[in-house]
């Protein structure tokens, strides 16, 4: 069990990092530096939050085999854009939320596999 969440926190904070790697790069826009402090600080925390993630995605791997437990990278693909959304004020299609719903599936169904 403990496995599993330590899985899920790695989608999460590789789902954060996407919104801090997007902040860095609006920051970017505005400052035209790296070296500002916004830019800079955003960009070496996702850079951070990705390196702990990674670490600890090996953890998960020595306990879990991979094909088990890499169906859950796919919720990634739906917290970073509501993530957008509520932050940035990113709009989706109606679309978009069909594709939720077939990615939440195909991940019931690869991890009851």
């Amino acid at each position: 069990m403990l496995t599993q969440i330590v899985a899920f926190l790695c989608v999460i904070g590789l789902a954060v990092g996407q919104i801090l790697f997007k902040v860095s790069a609006t920051s970017l826009t505005e400052t035209g530096s790296f070296f500002s402090f916004k830019t800079a600080s955003t960009l070496i925390a996702a850079m951070t939050l990705y390196a702990i993630t990674s670490i600890a995605w090996v953890w998960v791997l020595q306990k879990i085999e991979l094909g088990r437990v890499y169906p859950l990278m796919a919720l990634a693909f739906v917290f970073v854009p509501l993530a957008s959304h509520y932050v940035f004020g990113e709009r989706f299609q109606p679309q978009y939320f069909v594709g939720v719903a077939l990615i939440m599936v195909g991940i019931v169904v690869a991890v009851r596999s």
